[in-house]
């Protein structure tokens, strides 16, 4: 049984929430972390960067994420059942290198709207020390919310520095860069991506406040924070119906990201009322508003659901993409709308059926409709589409049963994260047939870690 003692406290919880990252210290003595800096050194002069098949490279990394301290944090942040994801990267950072460039990570060459939701988060773990010298990451706090690249990205970037075993554990869409590195070594970080598979029901950190109290957090964007806090721990926020409408409706344009956002948030706090406000933002010609107002319509929650069904039928494809997006987001909230986003997924735009595909899998309800839909979305022609179908189907677990034949043909698919997204769901619904199946396919896919050039038998 899991000891709560390293789950994460409230005042990590917070920091995570409002600043996008939070940094511990792995609990193995030095001599573990130099062995998977050695055997790194060595596979990157043999072989070159492998890629993702770093842990089947250097297994002994997967220890690492083992350890309770690391379980527990990103059990804190995705929830207790959490998985990570197919796709891993080395970093190497070498000598008397210059800094990177400020960026958010992709998702895998695709992109997609970002979640402000605790759904996707990467670890950086350093097998060495880091220091400024030799080129840690650098994060910027509160912009795991932020689209807009900001003009002083040099003047906010916080340094992550640390003893051999230090792991940052990041948002997945901080914005952050490599710096640079003025020693005569090499500094490695391996970044590794977990997801979230199920909607927070209650809290799953040490949570002792039950509201939100930044406590030093600062309260640049506390309307949005507190929303985050409250959703990490399957309450719904407060409503707040003494804003003014007309004024909130008004900065939801403004040129200013950071406005925009308190503006749309502060515009969800209001409910129901401000539903009318945050469509017309929506449907309208300011691009930046629109995106706002389609997280502030899935923090609205259900009360929405009704238009933004609506909305799926509309004539530009951006709004029938965030309209997906927003029902999505919201989770079991919009379980009425899964009929609706079951028949979107033959939309003709590609951007639409990509956020259908995964709305259909946060929302996890009704999987009698849902999972035909997206065992059908297993053969779209469209890569991204066939790979957040098949993630979505393994959050439905044991309920997507149905959908064991057509994941065992995507096993195949030349797409690499549609064929190991198809094994992940394989794996969470674990029923006997859909064991037998993945487990044939790794057997005949196994790739032998100790097989190189120079030692072949």
């Amino acid at each position: 049984m899991f000891d709560p003692k390293h789950l994460l406290s409230d005042e990590q919880m917070k920091e995570f929430i409002a600043n996008g990252y939070t940094v511990l210290k792995v609990g193995l003595p030095g001599e573990f972390h130099e062995e998977v800096y050695r055997k790194t050194e060595e596979v990157f002069e043999s072989e070159g960067n492998p890629g993702n098949n770093i842990l089947p490279r250097v297994p002994e990394i997967q220890t690492v994420f083992d350890q309770p301290e690391v379980q527990g944090a990103f059990s804190s942040i995705l929830g207790p059942d959490y998985t990570m994801h197919i796709h891993r990267h080395p970093h190497i950072n070498k000598p008397h290198s210059k800094h990177g460039g400020w960026h958010k990570d992709s998702y895998w060459g695709y992109r997609k709207v970002r979640y402000h939701r605790n759904r996707w988060a990467m670890a950086f773990y350093y097998p060495q020390d880091v220091t400024i010298q030799n080129g840690p990451t650098a994060v910027i706090p509160h912009t795991h919310y932020y689209a807009d690249r900001l003009d002083n990205l040099d003047e906010l970037g916080v340094p992550v520095c640390g003893e051999a075993g230090t792991i940052a554990i990041v948002h997945f869409d901080i914005w952050h860069r490599s710096t640079a590195n003025n020693t005569d070594k090499n500094r490695y970080m391996m970044k590794f991506q977990f997801t979230r598979m199920s909607e927070p029901e209650q809290p799953s950190w040490n949570n002792q406040e039950e509201s939100w109290h930044g406590n030093g957090i600062g309260d640049k964007h506390e309307i949005i924070w507190s929303q985050m806090w409250d959703w990490a721990a399957g309450r719904r926020p407060d409503e707040d119906k003494t804003q003014d409408n007309a004024e909130l409706a008004t900065s939801i344009e403004a040129p200013d990201e950071s406005t925009r956002l308190n503006a749309a948030y502060g515009l969800a706090k209001l409910g129901e009322d401000a539903i009318p406000d945050l469509l017309n933002a929506l449907k309208g010609d300011n691009e930046a508003a629109q995106l706002d107002a389609a997280y502030a319509l899935s923090a609205v929650g259900e009360a929405a659901v009704e238009d933004l069904q609506a909305a799926l039928k509309h004539d530009s494809d951006t709004v029938r993409g965030h309209a997906a997006f927003a029902l999505g987001d919201m989770g079991p909230s919009a379980r009425e709308s899964v009929s609706a986003l079951a028949g979107a997924l033959n939309d003709k735009s590609e951007w639409v059926r990509h956020h259908v595909a995964e709305a259909l899998g946060t929302i996890s309800v009704n999987p009698e409709v849902a999972v035909p839909a997206l065992s059908r979305a297993l053969e779209d022609g469209d890569d991204q589409v066939r790979y957040n179908a098949a993630y979505s189907l393994a959050r439905f677990g044991p309920e997507a049963e149905e959908a064991v034949p057509a994941l065992a043909e995507a096993l195949n698919d030349e797409n690499r994260y549609a064929s190991g997204h198809s094994a992940v769901a394989l794996q969470c619904i674990g029923t006997p047939q859909a064991t037998e199946i993945l487990l044939n396919h790794l057997t005949t896919s196994r790739w032998c870690p100790i097989t190189t050039k120079e030692n072949m038998y």
